[in-house]
């Protein structure tokens, strides 16, 4: 499928009060049209894709992913642009648009391009965890291992937000220390080095056979070296939180690896009711995914020597981020395909997970609740529960909560300063709700 994409410039820095910024910013765009168009195009598919396409349980016959879904698939915004003009860090956004409410996320189009935005920052994030891994041993074999999931395939969302939200405090608070920004992108290095070891441990438990769009790290390599190398990589991590030397930034970003823990351990049982299971899961996802984006974000505060009330602005951010990133991914677990998604759909339902979809369309079919509790073990209870979510409003509800997980984060950002970095934490509401993979 072949899209074309538009670049129009035309200057206008109406949003940035500091003409020095102005300038600079000014300068980079114009040096960002003529030199890297191609990465403005890849950028812009990183998250996005205008179909994609799924089979209906209905039918077994193959769709587009708007066709089979469009009551919660984005939908042209109406409303009128806040900024009219546009220029290379900004681009267009349709709106996510649900039966409830209706209405989209943001009440603007045009917005900054994060990763255009924070090029120069972002370009070197996997080249510079490598260079961390492969400086703390002489064992070939360990490195290749710890490297495997850092080869620059991933969305690097933890990055690229926990950069946003340091910047934009930075803007908020005047602070221009470039040690200060040096460490916080420290904290974009730990914070993708938890993620990914992370993900290294749970293709160990959970057996995975791909990732990303290629075999998972436990597929190629002994499955005892494989979990050795998830605690190398955070150890690695350790080591640089340690070099940070600040007490309650270290404390931050080790409440992560106890949630972690946590959360995978919660996600090994079952709740007996309905109420109970809901707050299980929203608990476990908090521990397994959002604590990290929200930790990290505090994190950047503390170095910034921020107040306490920006550093809680900077966790909820996160944290609302967090839970809406993970409720997208378990509903796209039931909607998008293997190729789209880069590893097997329908997965949690064949680890026995009851995520969001499946705890909402509850609701309408009780019969799931006995298949929750024996964890979908019994033959056919995988493709019955896949076909009742998708006979309920499961998915709608899920994506319903995700969006009101984004309108808060939306409602944070908004108390800081405006600046491009505080217009693009905004964005990335829209960034997470809208994905396809």
């Amino acid at each position: 499928m072949h899209t074309t994409y538009r670049l129009t410039i035309v200057l206008t820095m109406a949003c940035i009060s500091s003409n020095r910024v102005a300038a600079r910013v000014q300068e980079k765009l114009c040096q960002f049209l003529s030199n890297n168009r191609n990465y403005y195009q890849q950028s812009r598919r990183r998250f996005t894709a205008p179909t994609a396409t799924v089979y209906s349980p209905a039918s077994g016959q193959p769709q587009t992913l708007r066709g089979l879904c469009g009551k919660f698939l984005r939908q042209p915004c109406t409303a009128k642009p806040l900024l009219p003009i546009t220029h290379p860090c900004m681009r267009e956004y349709s709106s996510v648009h649900t039966q409830q409410p209706a209405g989209p996320v943001r009440d603007y189009q045009v917005q900054v391009d994060p990763y255009i935005l924070l090029e120069d920052e972002l370009k070197f994030i996997y080249d510079d965890i490598r260079q961390l891994l492969a400086n703390g041993t002489k064992q070939p074999e360990l490195d290749s291992i710890a490297s495997y999931y850092f080869d620059g395939q991933g969305k690097a969302l933890r990055p690229m937000v926990t950069l946003l939200m340091a910047k934009a405090i930075n803007y908020h608070i005047q602070n221009k220390e470039n040690s200060i920004l040096h460490n916080q992108r420290q904290v974009a290095l730990i914070s993708e080095m938890i993620h990914s070891a992370s993900l290294v441990h749970d293709d160990v438990i959970d057996q995975s056979d791909c990732r990303r769009g290629k075999p998972s790290v436990n597929v190629l390599f002994n499955h005892k070296k494989v979990t050795m190398a998830g605690d190398y990589i955070l150890a690695i991590a350790s080591i640089a939180i340690a070099r940070l030397k600040h007490d309650d930034v270290t404390i931050s970003l080790s409440k992560i690896l106890t949630d972690l823990v946590q959360g995978e351990l919660m996600q090994l049982g079952s709740k007996e009711t309905e109420n109970e299971r809901f707050a299980h899961y929203l608990t476990k996802t908090y521990r397994k995914t959002a604590s990290l984006i929200a930790n990290a974000l505090k994190a950047v505060a503390l170095l910034a020597n921020a107040d306490e009330n920006i550093s809680e602005i900077a966790f909820q951010y996160g944290r609302n981020i967090g839970l809406a990133f993970q409720l997208v991914d378990d509903l796209l677990d039931f909607v998008s395909t293997a190729e789209t998604m880069g590893k097997p759909t329908a997965a949690d339902l064949k680890l026995g997970l009851a995520t969001a979809p499946v705890l909402f369309a509850c609701e309408k079919y009780p019969e799931l609740n006995p298949m929750i509790m024996r964890r979908f073990q019994e033959p056919g209870d995988v493709e019955k529960a896949f076909e009742l979510v998708h006979k309920s409003q499961g998915l709608e509800q899920t994506r319903f909560l995700a969006r009101k997980h984004c309108i808060e984060a939306i409602r944070l950002a908004q108390e800081l300063a405006e600046s491009p970095y505080q217009k693009a934490l905004v964005v990335v509401g829209d960034l997470v709700l809208n994905r396809m993979k």
